[in-house]
């Protein structure tokens, strides 16, 4: 197995598969796709498996066919120091003289930021796929990987009818930081200053160096750390939550997906609800929110009790941070006010964007957390609405066991997470509420553990007399090995 560089912080699950895709020495083609959203180090990555293995890089620009031609032909000449040709006349060309020279190949073929060639030259994965089929009947030995951060434009290659769908050896989806691995990457112990740092850049690494490496010590230091980063216009964290979405290739009119997504971070979630938001009909949205959901910038949770119903989430908490506190104020913020804007909206960010940040990690908690936490690994992690007559009861962290035909679905958590608020027994109630109705609904909720998770803490009588629940605090969040 090809060793890791000690300069790559963990990827440890990546890296053992593409250390593992290369290290095969193939009697035929081999093709891999690697893509993920922006600034999660995919080329990082990639760099240094090529590197490592004396393989061929070649990082694909915004340019017209023939620049990106004449780059691939120049970049090749150099890596095989034979000659080559000066300009090939398509890809056609290029990609059948690169099977050609198979054998002169030391390592593996990476293709980064391959969306931008297949724009451009929208015929290069069938052409890929032609060769890819030749070289299987003539034993070509070549291992190739695609790259890519758009993520609507990789998630199609292997998609339905697409020409190298079936071909693919490897397909590799490189994901930010889960939050405890972000904040080891950001240095920060205190659990309460961690939180609060994930709910802004999560866990995209390529944000501490846009940052120059600096972080909150304590709490303290928060307030400055903000203004003296994602609000300063001189650092490139600033203007990033823009970039991430005049980046991907599917979205014309940014204005309107903007106004979407600053919905969604009002806490206006439903179809229904982001479109009375922006002031558009629910159905003609759905182009626009499907375009999203492909980028990977929205996620849509279905509801675990209510079959059919779901909620629109945010995916890049950069993102809700800019709309909820940047983009209300953006032309003071250009103009070096950041100091009275921050001051100003530091209520909006803690309760729209820590507080639903706070219970998205208490999910994302419930799916990393021991089997022994909750009696089981789970099924499904989300949230669900429970139903009984008039009540109905939002349930912020929902565990179910896995499905099992023929029997009833288990509970095996329900949890209520509150960011700003000592709990009591009266949040313990509610859930018990809740346990009983789908108990009456034919779930099996004999093993369910109800759990209480916060930001600051539990009251004295639901420390000292509540058996049977589970009290999460910040130092439990962050201990989950």
């Amino acid at each position: 197995m090809i060793a890791k560089p000690t300069h790559l912080f963990d990827r440890d699950f990546e890296w053992r598969h593409l250390a593992a895709f290369v290290s095969r020495r193939p009697d035929r083609p081999q093709l891999g796709v690697v893509s993920g959203r922006r600034r999660q180090g995919k080329t990082y990555l990639l760099e240094a498996l090529t590197r490592q293995c004396e393989g061929f890089y070649f990082g694909a620009t915004e340019a017209t066919e023939t620049e990106s031609l004449a780059l691939f032909a120049q970049a090749l000449a150099e890596y095989l120091a034979i000659p080559v040709p000066t300009r090939f006349t398509g890809w056609d060309e290029a990609i059948t003289y690169l099977f050609s020279v198979a054998d002169s190949l030391r390592g593996p073929v990476v293709i980064d930021e391959f969306p931008y060639l297949s724009k451009a030259s929208p015929a290069l994965p069938s052409i890929l796929q032609r060769e890819l089929d030749r070289g299987v009947s003539r034993g070509t030995p070549i291992s190739l990987l695609l790259c890519g951060s758009a993520m609507s434009v990789m998630g199609g290659l292997l998609a339905g009818s697409a020409p190298l769908r079936g071909r693919a050896n490897l397909e590799l989806v490189i994901r930010p930081f889960p939050y405890p691995l972000a904040a080891r990457f950001w240095e920060v112990t205190e659990p309460r200053v961690a939180v609060l740092l994930h709910a802004i850049v999560g866990g995209t690494p390529a944000y501490r160096r846009f940052v120059n490496d600096q972080t909150p010590a304590c709490l303290d230091d928060f307030d400055d750390w903000v203004l003296h980063t994602v609000l300063d216009p001189g650092t490139p964290l600033f203007r990033e939550a823009r970039y991430l979405l005049e980046e991907e290739a599917d979205v014309r009119d940014t204005a309107l997906y903007h106004s979407i997504l600053a919905a969604v971070a009002s806490g206006n979630n439903t179809r229904g609800g982001i479109a009375g938001y922006i002031g558009r009909k629910a159905a003609d949205i759905g182009h626009h929110l499907n375009v999203l959901e492909d980028c990977s910038l929205l996620r849509r949770d279905a509801d675990l009790f209510r079959s059919g119903r779901s909620r629109y989430r945010i995916a890049e908490p950069l993102i809700v941070f800019y709309e909820v506190v940047m983009r209300p104020r953006w032309g003071l913020l250009e103009s070096g006010r950041a100091a009275p804007i921050w001051t100003d909206a530091k209520p909006r960010f803690f309760s729209q964007v820590a507080g639903p940040h706070f219970e998205q990690m208490c999910r994302e908690f419930a799916t990393l957390a021991p089997s022994h936490v909750f009696g089981d690994l789970p099924g499904d992690v989300g949230a669900g609405v429970v139903s009984g007559g008039r009540e109905q009861i939002e349930v912020d962290v929902v565990v179910l066991g896995p499905a099992v035909p023929g029997e009833p679905r288990r509970v095996l958590s329900l949890g209520e997470a509150k960011w700003g608020d000592v709990m009591g027994v009266r949040h313990v109630d509610r859930l018990r509420r809740a346990r009983d109705l789908l108990g009456d609904r034919g779930y099996d909720v004999r093993d369910t553990v109800l759990a209480c998770y916060s930001g600051v803490g539990f009251d004295e009588r639901l420390r000292d007399g509540t058996d049977g629940v589970a009290l999460i605090g910040l130092d439990e969040l962050y201990d989950v090995s």
